[in-house]
């Protein structure tokens, strides 16, 4: 029985070393990542993002975000680990080895006349005629009478001195982490081990590659549907507007899976009604129009009523149902954009460039869905050619609040950033209106708005010069700041219900032609990564380059104090052709077709409503080119740098 009992703890000893072996380091692994996670998530400390209560920490908040499938997976395994632990404890508890000295009470080694002595005594406190508890009785069969036997008899108590066992020499026991029943082939428990073993080895396993084969045919890596990626690339067009970028967008799988219900009919309307100005409909042939987007299918017309509620602030009027398709919504629209910007990037151009139109028309997009912007307001006006989009971003600012500071001649959101402090205290309180606290939250968040500098280098490997035909390296170095010192930090968006970090895209484009050379998102809420990506480039292009190994070192050390002062490098390649000087002593260049690809670098920003003034935007009548050399340096968090191409650096977000 006690060997059976022993084989049984075992078993369970087996199965806590099996669910221990994973679970313990992938739980530190977790830990570790949410405290670094927590220490690195800096967030905006504006009334509004206070008021949203994203970053809120309470009771039910955090039980609901910890309560996920894997979380309650973990604490699940914890709880049985735990109780396995204390049984195995508690088993190995009662199964005793016999010890006829311990049992009676003695020393090893005690004389036959103690032996005896503690036997009487014994004996009247557990014989059945003194004590008729059948507990006593058990006791004093199984272990008193034995002990006392063993030590009595001579033979018996020698050789459990000499051996450890009153029956002398004992053979070498071998135990099986199995319990007992399994080990019983023959009935009932043959057919439970034989299902057991088919279940484990066999079923589970295929059901497992059935639910993986299943969702994989139905999602990439990134939890995108495979047909989504489909729709996008067929609708995605070298000239597609960024006004028409929503009408892409909205035809995502995941959206169009998204329920229809009657009672949604009448909510709808009431939105259609506040939100039609938005719907770039043609004014004079408005009942046309209307007729026109109702005939739509109904997914389509939801989604993009719902995206122009959150834009115009019309989410408070929605119903509790429309509310939880609004929010679904919202929480997949950050995955879909970004599938779509790279589907806009792919070569597909006759030079296998990507796209820089649709590019820019996303990433405007996602800014404004982030930011909760209307897209109108990307509009020039005013003699701003960038629109009021930038100006809304900030708390309490409306399109009241940007006309009263215009009228003091603060055309741009870059000369409103430029004002000093008290300047621009002055302005919001005195001239828009603001209350103190008001003005002070504009102040929190311009502190958290980084600005962007870009440093271009480009050289010819084992020259000093440039010449005609030669080869171009070209390195960027993208450098970020912010007036409050911080490098990494979440971005200031009240309006979005969801954590988002912030990231940015650099491309290196050329706008006469609509292509994008190279391109990177990067971010740099992960200074470990950003390391480890800077220092292999330096690397692999200082060996390419001849250099020794001091020299190597030391500039892979400058690249690490440059990204630990919040500056990020890539290296790609991108093989460029050379011209003659021009008329005008100037060097042109041209990427050749099919690149082999150098540089390419970025950042996007959630909290950046500029673009790229050498792109001609559908909302903007005016078009302004700024060319200049070595570096480009813009708040907001938009970099423009050009040669005869342009790097630019923007938030799609």
């Amino acid at each position: 029985m006690a060997a059976a009992e022993e084989n049984s703890s075992l078993f369970l000893i087996f199965i806590l070393t099996m669910i221990a072996l994973p679970l313990v380091p992938y739980t530190i692994m977790r830990l570790c990542r949410a405290a670094n996670v927590k220490a690195k998530t800096i967030h905006c400390r504006c009334s509004g993002c206070h008021r949203s209560g994203k970053y809120r920490k309470s009771i039910y908040k955090r039980i609901s975000n910890f309560s996920t499938c894997s979380n309650l997976t973990i604490l699940l395994l914890w709880i049985v680990m735990i109780f396995l632990v204390y049984y195995i404890k508690h088993v190995s508890r009662e199964v005793q080895v016999f010890e006829p000295y311990s049992i009676l009470g003695l020393e090893p080694g005690a004389s036959e006349s103690d032996i005896k002595k503690s036997y009487r005594r014994l004996s009247i406190q557990y014989h059945p005629d003194k004590n008729p508890d059948p507990e006593a009785h058990k006791y004093f069969v199984e272990f008193i009478s034995k002990a006392y036997q063993a030590l009595t008899d001579p033979v018996s108590r020698e050789n459990y001195e000499k051996y450890g066992h009153p029956d002398g020499r004992q053979g070498m026991q071998m135990g099986i982490a199995l319990p007992k029943f399994l080990l019983n082939m023959d009935g009932a428990s043959g057919g439970i081990m034989l299902l057991g073993i088919v279940g484990l080895c066999i079923l589970l396993p295929l059901m497992i590659a059935v639910i993986y084969l299943s969702r994989s045919s139905k999602y990439t890596g990134n939890y995108v549907m495979h047909q989504t990626l489909s729709t996008y690339y067929y609708f995605m067009k070298p000239s597609l507007a960024p006004s028409k970028v929503m009408d892409v967008f909205i035809k995502a799988a995941e959206y169009m899976e998204m329920p229809v219900r009657r009672s949604d009919d009448e909510p709808l309307q009431k939105l259609f009604v506040a939100v039609r100005s938005e719907l770039n409909l043609d004014l004079k042939n408005i009942r046309t129009e209307q007729a026109k987007f109702w005939k739509q299918h109904p997914s389509l017309v939801k989604m993009e009523l719902l995206i122009q509620a959150h834009l115009t602030g019309e989410s408070f009027a929605l119903t509790p149902a429309l509310l939880k398709d609004y929010r679904h919504m919202l929480e997949l629209a950050p995955r879909l954009l970004d599938e779509l910007v790279k589907i806009a990037l792919l070569p597909r151009s006759p030079h296998g460039f990507g796209w820089l139109r649709p590019a820019i028309g996303v990433i405007e997009l996602s800014q404004n869905i982030i930011q909760a912007v209307p897209l109108s307001a990307r509009k020039a006006s005013g003699g701003n050619s960038e629109g009021i989009a930038p100006f809304l971003q900030l708390p309490h600012f409306t399109e009241t609040v940007v006309k009263k500071i215009a009228r003091k001649k603060i055309r741009s959101f870059q000369e409103f950033c430029d004002m000093p402090v008290e300047e621009r205290a002055t302005l919001l309180t005195q001239v828009a209106g603001l209350s103190d606290e008001g003005a002070q939250d504009v102040e929190l968040v311009l502190e958290m708005i980084p600005s962007i500098e870009v440093d271009i280098k480009c050289e010819t490997e084992g020259e000093e010069g440039i010449q005609e035909g030669d080869v171009v390296t070209m390195y960027a170095w993208v450098s970020l700041h912010r007036r409050n010192g911080l490098t990494a930090a979440l971005p200031h968006a009240p309006s979005f219900p969801f954590h988002k970090e912030e990231n940015f895209w650099l491309l290196l484009a050329d706008a006469a032609s609509n292509e994008v050379w190279l391109s990177q998102k990067v971010s740099f809420m992960d200074e470990t990564t950003a390391i480890t990506a800077a220092s292999k480039a330096i690397q692999e292009t200082q060996e390419a380059l001849g250099a020794s190994a001091k020299e190597i070192g030391i500039a892979v050390r400058e690249a690490v104090d440059r990204v630990k002062k919040g500056r990020c490098d890539t290296k790609t390649s991108l093989k460029l052709k050379v011209l003659k000087r021009s008329r005008a002593g100037t060097r042109g260049h041209v990427a050749e077709e099919g690149p082999v690809a150098e540089d390419g670098i970025e950042e996007e920003e959630e909290e950046e409503e500029e673009y790229d003034d050498d792109y001609e935007s559908e909302y903007s009548d005016d078009e302004e080119d700024e060319k200049s050399k070595g570096k480009g340096k813009v708040a907001n968090g938009v970099a423009h740098q050009k040669a005869n191409s342009d790097i630019d650096s923007g938030s799609d977000d």
